[in-house]
């Protein structure tokens, strides 16, 4: 196979240049609203901020699960997922406000007026401290980045070596480890950025909804893109409807683990209705913010759960990518759901919860297509992939 006849169609372009206009004008509204009304920017950006992160990880995350388990599904989208792991270097960068409004953001353990009402625990005054936070932030993105980096290198050599089955061994012996370490860096992540927004509330649970809710984020965004991408040649002929229905029924496997983990916190919380605990969903089970709950329910889960049923949908590109699509945006609506009611008791979003995740995803994307068309859009050098294009010939 050559190279140059497998590198990224026009569309690709049009794509990166589409996106980054809009990201890029949404930005600047952003940043108006940044200066006009900090807090309510703030609010709004790490919400916006989370759902790119979990297309950025989540990507990471089904790249090593492909390496592990040696799925022909992975070998289809590993180039659109790689890419988007490259991206994590745009991520750093896009944390830099959140650190400039942790004052903002995280009052209720960095404010003192604000510990003498509620005094936190002696450990959790030792653990959520500035320096903490920073510090332990810079941990999470050397775990990432280093592993972004071995799989996106190994990946890379594969196309130009000869020695394709002994980069896939490698690649496969780092990636068992890789995911685990990948989980555990995400789970204190959503403590510290997330979880920390009401410090007097824990669970056990918050880093694997996260991890559920990037995996949905992420296998919706790689069917986007091969759906794309199989709209030109050469891939029209190498994207198979079979190829689709097992991207379909990850998609809908990984709803159905996300929703397992949200479910098994609402339950355990419900059935030990300690004071400490309930406080959670007592601000978002009740008035305005229970509406959008339900919302989050029915059009996140219920609604994707019975579409995805069908094999016949799972089986069309054209109807595929509308839920795929539609997964992310009620994402961001679930991210919204988690974090904004520690805020504010009303769900009437502001005109900065609509513009700056425009800008966020804008960027993110345009950054996405720039990376994609770096190298040819199939793992040329692995020793798979003319099995994985066969497979569902048949």
């Amino acid at each position: 196979m050559n190279a140059h006849d497998y590198m990224a169609p026009a569309s690709v372009n049009r794509v990166q240049r589409g996106a980054l206009f809009v990201g890029g004008a949404a930005l600047l509204l952003s940043i108006f609203g940044a200066i006009t009304s900090p807090e309510k920017f703030y609010q709004s950006y790490l919400f916006s901020y989370m759902l790119v992160l979990g297309l950025t990880l989540g990507s990471l995350g089904l790249l090593m699960l492909q390496h592990v388990t040696g799925g022909h599904w992975g070998i289809i989208i590993r180039r659109p997922l790689e890419a988007a792991s490259r991206n994590i270097w745009l991520m750093l960068l896009m944390f830099v406000p959140i650190v400039l409004g942790m004052k903002t953001l995280y009052r209720a353990w960095l404010d003192p007026e604000m510990l003498k009402a509620e005094p936190l625990s002696d450990y959790q005054q030792h653990y959520l401290t500035h320096g903490g936070f920073l510090s332990r932030a810079v941990i999470y993105f050397a775990i990432w980045i280093v592993l972004m980096w071995f799989f996106n290198l190994w990946s890379k050599q594969q196309d130009s070596q000869q020695d394709g089955e002994n980069l896939k061994q490698r690649m496969r012996k780092l990636a068992a480890p890789g995911v685990i370490l990948y989980i555990l860096a995400m789970t204190f992540a959503s403590i510290d950025w997330v979880m920390s927004l009401s410090p007097h509330w824990a669970s056990t649970i918050y880093g694997f909804i996260f991890v559920g809710g990037q995996a949905i984020a992420a296998m919706a965004f790689a069917i986007v893109a091969v759906v794309i991408i199989s709209g030109s040649e050469p891939f029209s002929g190498l994207i198979q409807t079979r190829h689709l229905h097992d991207l379909g029924k990850l998609l809908f496997a990984f709803n159905m683990l996300w929703a397992y983990f949200d479910f098994s916190q609402l339950l355990i919380i419900w059935s030990g209705n300690q004071p400490e605990e309930i406080s959670f969903y007592r601000s978002r089970l009740y008035g305005s913010w229970g509406v959008v709950a339900v919302v989050v329910l029915i059009f996140s889960f219920a609604l994707p759960f019975l579409v995805l049923l069908s094999r016949d949908v799972k089986r069309n590109a054209s109807l595929l990518w509308k839920v795929a699509v539609w997964m992310i945006l009620m994402r961001l609506v679930d991210l919204y759901w988690m974090t904004r009611p520690e805020f504010t008791r009303s769900a009437m979003p502001g005109w900065l919860d609509l513009v700056v995740p425009i800008a966020l995803i804008g960027l993110w994307l345009g950054f996405f297509a720039m990376n994609l068309k770096q190298r040819p859009l199939l793992p040329l050098g692995d020793p798979k992939l003319a099995e994985a294009l066969a497979h569902h010939e048949h």
